[in-house]
């Protein structure tokens, strides 16, 4: 059998940790669970229907997904100005993780424990 020892060990040369690095904020998952249920998403609807969240978080958070290339940006060249937001390859490739979420949120939330 093949031991591992901790202290030979790196939490942040994971795959864990750099997924939790793309994902970790209080709104990066709930904006991937928009774009994975809508597809795509302008800023003002992905705004109402998170609620709670403020527009500069939003922004930033956007902006981080973005930058990490898990989210496409398409400004459209009009007055008012039009933005909207989707997932790329690489966010879609979350979608599996985020419907095992919602799958096991289910079954927990429904038996409430």
């Amino acid at each position: 059998m093949d031991y591992r020892c901790i202290s030979a060990e790196n939490f942040a040369e994971t795959g864990f940790s750099y997924t939790l690095s793309l994902i970790n904020g209080k709104y990066k998952m709930p904006i991937l669970y928009t774009l994975m249920e809508f597809k795509t998403v302008r800023f003002n609807e992905m705004k109402r229907y998170l609620g709670s969240i403020s527009y500069k978080t939003l922004s930033l958070s956007l902006k981080e997904l973005e930058r990490d290339g898990l989210l496409y940006r398409r400004e459209y060249p009009q007055i008012p100005p039009k933005v909207e937001y989707s997932l790329t390859e690489k966010g879609k490739s979350l979608i599996s993780i985020l419907d095992s979420m919602c799958e096991w949120g289910d079954i927990y939330r429904k038996a409430g424990t």
